[in-house]
């Protein structure tokens, strides 16, 4: 077996909807091909030895035992590999369940669907199940080593990519709300919500961080400085910067105990406390030193250490720290328990389990020693030994919730605090022998006030009630009725995407200032093209959904994107289905029509529950993804009396159709009078059906969006088909003894639309015609049989890049499809340079001709039409019945009424 192309979704994806993060890999089984695992011999029994934990795999038999039951009876080794990779995930605390495997048009090789939680995981649990299968296939067994040496190198990786326990608490809670989120690249800083509404996070640090406030925290000193001055009870003390400071500040403050700390320390490093002889201060000193510069020396108060947690001003929690420790039990040495304590599970390296690992070093021998104790010290039982000098929960600490015991008075001083040091999020760090009492009762004071608390001691505490402190922190960041998303429309379909998108936008901005959108041509913000290309994947529209000026999305969204990386997006308020028809099959192993339309309908499927999927009646296959709209459906048509529009229309629906040379929406019993055809420029005077079916979609995505049918108009009226609002589609120029047509068709379904504005041409028609390389043979033969039936002569010609094949090859497929149709009848030459085959269009064309031009580079071919100086045609006769311009409600019966 080998593994032919792994690919990484992302989002809602071909496969999934609700589990959008899966590995899919392009598994050739080989000489496995045709033998099911029951045809192998030992295979059963070696597997159930390596991996005895997949009897809890149910499968499609639906019981515990499931799968195994299927090995046993037989079945492909795509689909051992697939449990196999779930399998070793879950052994490394990656709870993943979902999985598929399909046989491509290719025999011997399968997709292999797994989840993930970690994309790196994945992968290497992916391959790792190859590796186990093909060694119980040839040896009957997986070396045990092996296993452990895989299972280690998962939980690496999980650990390595971990959020750490703020951050997986505020996305958790994000999503929870329904609000999305997405990981900015490289910098752990966390989005939360779209576009212009959307806020950021860096674990506890928000959009609302005051970099002033921020700054005075990390100062230890200034803060306490600022706190006293206010009357808030801090330690007596002062901050030095040299060692011949130490001993006159020592006396100053009255003589021992006292604690000494770097002045910009975190996390507990450099600070010891309770010294009470010079030895140790002079240690202490150095140890501060390797931290900072300065050297903060205080009073040592007595008492317990508590974090008190102030969001939005509000105190939300209190926990009581308590530093790393093992209790004896009369047996064991020191080191023995601490060895003891770490393979609790709640225990991990860094910030990715609920407690972290104790350390054994300089520091706990130092402390130890003042205790009396070393690392082979047995305690007595019940005896308590200390290992740090701090409770930190990053150096070993535990916690205890004492949020309902915390004195009124405390709360009222914290939250107090939080608004002179001005946080948003404030961890408020007290010494006091009594929380329930009032610091100046307990002899307390305020040790620090820190930026970005870590939120782990309230969320999972060693004793007491979790507290979910991710709430108000989003309660504070989106306040009820505040919105978290901006609207987002998604556009796909073989043809149309890019006009319809453009379309889209053109009527938002008579409501929004800043519309994002994507598109074949590039992505836009506004009128400005902020970068050129095709821009259709879920990467492109990221951008938009980033960019925080942005007050609406647009995206068009093509077949290649989903199908390598899935949408962008959850869900989308709005997703328009064009049309589905047979382009790029063959790829991607997406070989129908119908899988095609499977891969369009996640769009439809997308769609929020409060949204509304856009999908065209005349189309069967598009029309049939109502089925599978969790939202409300629209429909559009070109037939007024379309069956599936007039039963919509009847049950209460809303409907966009063509009646009449009018565009029309229909809800219930009204029809709302939009404009006629002849005078929407996109649809050349009425002459492109096409057109008028991209204008009916993208007006219906207007109105369910609710903008109003005045605005619609208007902006039908002023969009039109040109190299400047719709490069590449339909862009119609008046050359003065002929007229040239660019469209960026390149399949049968976009030819035959085009070709139904061409037949209509009063003149003769010139085609310089060709199609992508990497299509079937028979697509290309089908692209030159369509140009037959619609042009008087044709200039066959290739793209830049031919996609794999040698030059001429395309070319050659295409005129058979010609020779094939009329036989020595259609006059045709091959010219294989675009940028050739254009110039002698346009130099030969007869007069009063329609040079049509289907470019593989759009840009390229309008520059060559531009530098012939075109002229610009007449206005349309704007003659029309208007009257519904202020009456647009007008009754209509339906359905028979």
């Amino acid at each position: 077996m080998k593994i032919l192309q792994t690919q990484t979704l992302r989002g809602p994806n071909y496969w999934s909807l609700r589990r959008p993060q899966l590995i899919v890999a392009q598994l050739d089984l080989e000489d496995l091909a045709d033998r099911p695992s029951d045809t192998l011999p030992g295979f059963y029994e070696g597997l159930v030895q390596a991996l005895p934990s997949l009897e809890e795999h149910y499968c499609s038999p639906g019981c515990r035992g499931g799968f195994l039951t299927r090995v046993r009876e037989g079945t492909m080794m795509g689909h051992i590999v697939e449990h196999v990779a779930l399998e070793l995930q879950v052994l490394s605390d990656m709870e993943v369940g979902f999985g598929r495997t399909r046989e491509t048009a290719t025999p011997g090789v399968y997709q292999v669907v797994v989840e993930y939680k970690n994309e790196a995981a994945g992968r290497y649990a992916t391959r790792a199940a190859v590796r186990l299968c093909q060694s119980i296939v040839e040896t009957g067994t997986y070396p045990e080593r092996e296993l452990r040496t895989d299972l280690a190198d998962l939980k690496e990786l999980r650990a390595e990519a971990s959020l750490g326990a703020t951050t997986e608490a505020l996305v958790a809670e994000a999503e929870a709300r329904g609000i999305p989120w997405m990981e900015l690249a490289d910098c752990d800083l966390f989005q939360l919500g779209y576009g212009k509404y959307q806020k950021r996070v860096q674990a506890a640090l928000t959009s609302f961080s005051n970099v002033l406030g921020v700054e005075l925290a990390c100062d230890k000193e200034r803060t306490k400085s600022v706190l006293e001055e206010m009357g808030a009870p801090v330690p007596a003390g002062r901050v030095i910067f040299a060692f011949d400071e130490l001993e006159t500040t020592i006396d100053r403050l009255g003589g021992y105990p006292i604690v000494i700390k770097p002045l910009d320390g975190n996390h507990g490093r450099g600070i010891t406390t309770d010294i009470r002889a010079w030895r140790d201060a002079e240690a202490a000193y150095d140890r501060a030193k390797e931290i900072s510069n300065g050297v903060i020396v205080e009073h040592f108060y007595a008492g317990r250490d508590h974090r008190i947690l102030v969001v939005n001003h509000q105190v939300v929690a209190v926990a009581e720290r308590i530093p790393a420790r093992v209790i004896g039990d009369g047996q064991q040495t020191i080191a023995a328990l601490v060895d003891t304590e770490n393979r609790n599970p709640r225990r991990g390296d860094g910030h990715d389990n609920v407690l972290t690992q104790i350390k054994l070093d300089a520091a706990t021998d130092g402390m130890l020693s003042r205790q009396g104790f070393d690392l082979d010290t047995v305690l007595a039982a019940g005896q308590v030994a200390y290992l740090r000098e701090t409770a930190n929960l990053s150096t070993g600490g535990t916690a205890i919730d004492r949020t309902d015991d915390i004195h009124p008075d405390n709360v009222w001083l914290a939250e107090r605090v939080s608004r002179i040091i001005d946080l948003d999020i404030a961890g408020i760090d007290v010494i006091t022998t009594d929380i329930t009492k009032p610091l100046r009762e307990a002899d307390g004071v305020i040790v620090e006030v820190n930026a970005a608390p870590g939120l782990r001691m309230h969320l999972a505490p060693c004793e007491g009630i979790a507290r979910n402190v991710a709430a108000p922190i989003l309660q504070m960041l989106f306040p009820p009725g505040t919105p978290n998303r901006i609207p987002v429309v998604s556009i796909t379909g073989t043809n149309g995407k890019t006009t319809t998108t453009r379309l889209i936008a053109h009527i938002a901005r008579q409501v929004y200032d800043a519309v994002g959108f994507t598109t074949t041509d590039g992505i836009y913000i506004g009128d400005r093209l902020i970068e050129k290309g095709d821009t259709t994947g879920p990467q492109s529209a990221q951008v938009i959904l980033r960019d925080p000026t942005v007050e609406m999305a647009v995206l068009e969204t093509a077949r290649g994107g989903i199908l390598r990386s899935g949408l962008a997006f959850n869900h989308c308020d709005v997703g328009v289905v064009l049309n589905v028809a047979a382009d790029h099959l063959g790829l991607g192993n997406i070989d129908t029509i119908d899988q095609m339309a499977r891969v369009k309908s996640v769009i439809a499927e997308a769609v929020h529950p409060d949204g509304y999927a856009i999908l065209n009646a005349d189309d069967e296959r598009v029309a049939a993804m109502a089925d599978r709209v969790a939202g409300k459906v629209a429909y559009f048509s070109m037939d007024a009396q379309n069956p599936i529009v007039q039963q919509h229309v009847k049950a209460g629906g809303i409907a966009a159709v063509y009646s009449d040379g009018q565009l029309v929406i229909l809800q219930q019993e009204w029809v709302l009078r939009l404009e006629d055809a002849k005078q929407v420029p996109v649809t050349l005077g009425g002459r492109a059906d096409f057109m008028i079916a991209n204008a009916l979609a993208a007006s219906l995505a207007a109105y369910v969006q609710g903008i109003q049918i005045d605005q619609i108009r208007a902006a039908l009226r002023s969009f039109e088909a040109s190299a400047k609002q719709a490069p590449g589609r339909m862009n119609l120029f008046n050359l003065g003894d002929y007229h040239v047509l660019v469209d960026y068709a390149h399949n049968n379904a976009g030819y035959e639309a085009v070709g139904s504005f061409v037949k209509n041409w009063a003149g003769p028609t010139v085609g310089v015609i060709g199609g992508p390389g990497d299509r079937r043979d028979e697509d290309l033969i089908g692209l030159g049989q369509l140009a037959a039936t619609f042009f008087d002569q044709v200039i066959v010609k290739e793209d830049d890049d031919g996609r794999g094949r040698p030059a001429g090859e395309a070319a050659n497929f295409i005129v058979q499809g010609i020779t094939a149709s009329t036989p020595s009848a259609l006059p045709y030459t091959v010219e294989l340079d675009e940028v050739t085959a254009i110039e002698s269009a346009l130099d030969h064309a007869p007069k009063d001709a329609l040079v049509v031009i289907f470019p593989e580079q759009v840009s390229r071919a309008i520059e060559l039409i531009m530098a012939r100086n075109p002229v610009a045609d007449p206005a349309p006769d704007p003659t029309t019945d208007l009257s519904f311009d202020t009456s647009p409600l007008e009754p209509m019966p339906v359905g028979g009424q």
